[in-house]
């Protein structure tokens, strides 16, 4: 359900903003995004693992919240990540 350390250093490579940058709202995403399909594959094995949806409700919660703050900062940088990641807004 987690992701792997190669991963997780794989997505922030692609998605800084400069060398070293792992807190940026595009970073972020990224990595709730990794999150949230893993944990949706889960969910199509474990159909009753409630305490894990409830996780899953909390990252996506998490990840609206990030994506509002960036559209509000920066609208360019906000549509370039949803299109980047594949999201539907």
């Amino acid at each position: 359900m987690s992701i792997t350390l190669e991963r997780k250093t794989a997505l922030i490579a692609d998605n800084a903003r400069q060398s070293g940058d792992t807190g940026s709202p595009e970073v972020q995403v990224a990595i709730l995004t990794e999150r949230i399909v893993n944990l949706t594959e889960h969910f199509k094995t474990h159909a009753k693992d409630n305490h894990s949806r409830r996780g899953l409700l909390m990252l996506v919660n998490k990840r609206r919240s990030l994506l509002d703050y960036l559209k509000r900062k920066d609208e360019e940088r906000y549509k370039a990540i949803i299109a980047k990641l594949g999201l539907r807004k």
